[in-house]
């Protein structure tokens, strides 16, 4: 059976795509838990060791590496990431011309 699909070119942002309204934050909180889960495991962290660190409970640390952020503003993840040995950086500068529209990165180093 033959189907018709379309194909559709992602925004670089898989949650704006699913028409997330707070997807700029989502993606940017999504990014900051990536790296606090590969620091946690570069680490060789458990997840009590790493809640005593942030000083946390272990059932936040669970929901943080599982993904679910919504009671964590971006400025407590860099807190976390902080506490963890990590330095952040952000820089602001001005979108290319050529660009429809600015955008909120997160790069990993």
């Amino acid at each position: 059976m033959k189907r018709n699909s379309t194909i559709q070119s992602s925004s670089g942002n898989v949650f704006a795509d699913l028409g997330d309204e707070q997807a700029p934050e989502t993606l940017l909180k999504s990014r900051l838990a990536q790296r606090l889960a590969k620091v946690i495991e570069a680490k060789g962290l458990s997840q009590a060791e790493v809640a005593a660190a942030l000083q946390i409970d272990q059932p936040k640390v669970s929901k943080i590496l599982h993904g679910r952020l919504r009671e964590f503003s971006t400025d407590r993840l860099f807190r976390f990431l902080n506490a963890l040995d990590q330095d952040i950086q952000i820089v602001i500068k001005s979108k290319p011309a050529s660009r429809r529209q600015a955008r909120l990165m997160v790069v990993s180093g």
